[in-house]
């Protein structure tokens, strides 16, 4: 198996729940992410929009508090998701959120 963990901690823009057609509850989010990090011994501030998707029942008791402004901490895996006009971009599925407000 190949190695394929993230964990990003930022602030959630947007929420949407919904059910798939086989009924499985999803909740995607827009996270943005700020920090600063170190690149060849200089600071850099570091700034990213990534959309996370939680699928599945054990994410509904969180889903309710996940609204515009709220902190959190994301573990998952990425993978690239292509929309109806072909555009790819890459996505954060989530494994684990932990509130952080």
């Amino acid at each position: 198996m190949t190695a394929n963990h993230l964990v990003l901690a930022g602030t959630v823009i947007r929420a949407r729940r919904f059910n798939s057609p086989a009924g499985i509850p999803h909740c995607v989010i827009q996270l943005e992410h700020r920090s600063q990090r170190f690149e060849a011994e200089l600071p850099r501030n570091v700034y990213c929009l990534i959309q996370v998707v939680m699928s599945g029942k054990h994410f509904e008791c969180i889903a309710d508090k996940l609204k515009a402004g709220v902190e959190i901490q994301v573990q998952g895996f990425i993978a690239l998701q292509q929309n109806r006009n072909g555009q790819s971009r890459l996505v954060l599925h989530a494994e684990n959120v932990e509130l952080k407000t």
